[in-house]
C-alpha cells in the first residue's frame, strides 16, 4: 500500500510540473480561414501560419476563426455570434478587406471614446473589449495586413482587385497597418508588422505577372511593378500566375507556403516571449 500511495503521490508531482497547454484563438480572414481548408488554395499552400506555428510550439493548440472576405468591421459588428470562448492567447490578423470595401478608417478617438462599429478603429475597440471580456489574463496579438499586389481569385477569375501600390476610396493599405500599430502602441499590445516587413514588400509577393504586352499581344512575364496598368481579360486570359509566379503569395494576395512561413516565424516570435 506505501508503496503504491508513493507511486501515485510522484505521478501526481510529475502531472503537476508537465507544462500545460495553450489555447490559442486566431480572428481573422481568408488568410487565417484557408490555413485548414488548403484546398481551397488550389493546393498550392500545403500548410498555413496557424498549423506551422503550432508545429514550432507543440504546446499551442490552435481554434481557427477566420472567415472568408470578413472585415474588422463585420467581426465587430457579429463578435456576439462567433462563439468566440476564453483561451491564453488571442491573434487578431484583419484589416486587408476593410481597406478593398472602402471601409471607413476613422480615428484613434473613435477607439478611445468607443464609437461602435462605424469605423475600423471603433471596431477594433469592440473586439478588444470583447477578448479582455472573455480572459481579463489573455494575451492578445495584433497583426497588419499584409502588403499586396494584383489579386486574381484561382476559382473565379472575375474575382480580382489591383494592389496596394495605390490607394483606394482615397485610403492606403499602410493607413489600415499604422492604425493598428498605433492601436497597439495605446493599449500596449504587441503588434506583428506584416505591412512593413521587407520579405513581404511588393516585388516580393509574386515573381511576374504573365500577361499580354498591349503592343503585340503575345503574353510576358512582367515583374513588379512591371504590369502595373496592363490590362488583364478575366473572360479570355489566361491565369496571370502561373506555378512558377509564386513568391511570397500564389495569387497576389494570399500567402503561399514562404508567404506563411515568414508569418510563423514573426508570431513564434512573440509567442515565445510570452512564455517565458
Amino acid at each position: 500500500m506505501k508503496r503504491i500511495a508513493f507511486v501515485s503521490g510522484l505521478l501526481f508531482l510529475l502531472s503537476a510540473f508537465q507544462p500545460q497547454t495553450k489555447t490559442w484563438i486566431a480572428i481573422g480572414d481568408s488568410i487565417t480561414y484557408l490555413n485548414d481548408h488548403l484546398d481551397e488554395t488550389g493546393n498550392r499552400v500545403q500548410k498555413g501560419y496557424l498549423t506551422r506555428v503550432t508545429e514550432q510550439l507543440p504546446l499551442f493548440r490552435y481554434e481557427n476563426k477566420g472567415y472568408n472576405g470578413w472585415t474588422v468591421i463585420r467581426i465587430a459588428t457579429e463578435i456576439e455570434k462567433l462563439g468566440i470562448g476564453k483561451a491564453d492567447l488571442y491573434s487578431v490578423f484583419l484589416g486587408t478587406n476593410d481597406w478593398w470595401g472602402g471601409k471607413p478608417l476613422g480615428t484613434l478617438k473613435d477607439y478611445q471614446e468607443n464609437r461602435g462599429t462605424a469605423t475600423v478603429y471603433g471596431a477594433f475597440k469592440v473586439i478588444i473589449d470583447k477578448l479582455r471580456s472573455l480572459n481579463r489574463d489573455a494575451k492578445i496579438l495584433l497583426i497588419t495586413p499584409m502588403q499586396r499586389v494584383d489579386f486574381v481569385y484561382l476559382g473565379n477569375y472575375k474575382n480580382n482587385a489591383y494592389g496596394s501600390y495605390r490607394d483606394k476610396n482615397g485610403q492606403q493599405l499602410e493607413q489600415f497597418a499604422d492604425a493598428i500599430i498605433e492601436i497597439g502602441r495605446y493599449e500596449k499590445i504587441p503588434v506583428v508588422d506584416l505591412y512593413h516587413n521587407k520579405k513581404l514588400s511588393h516585388p516580393n509577393l509574386v515573381k511576374f505577372k504573365h500577361v499580354k504586352d498591349t503592343a503585340t499581344g503575345l503574353y510576358r512575364n512582367y515583374p513588379f511593378p512591371g504590369f502595373i496598368g496592363i490590362p488583364f481579360d478575366p473572360q479570355h486570359d489566361e491565369y496571370p500566375y502561373p506555378v512558377e509566379a509564386i513568391g511570397m503569395t500564389y495569387d497576389g494576395l494570399h500567402p503561399s507556403d514562404a508567404g506563411n512561413a515568414v508569418i510563423a516565424k514573426e508570431i513564434v516570435h512573440r509567442f515565445r516571449k510570452w512564455m517565458k
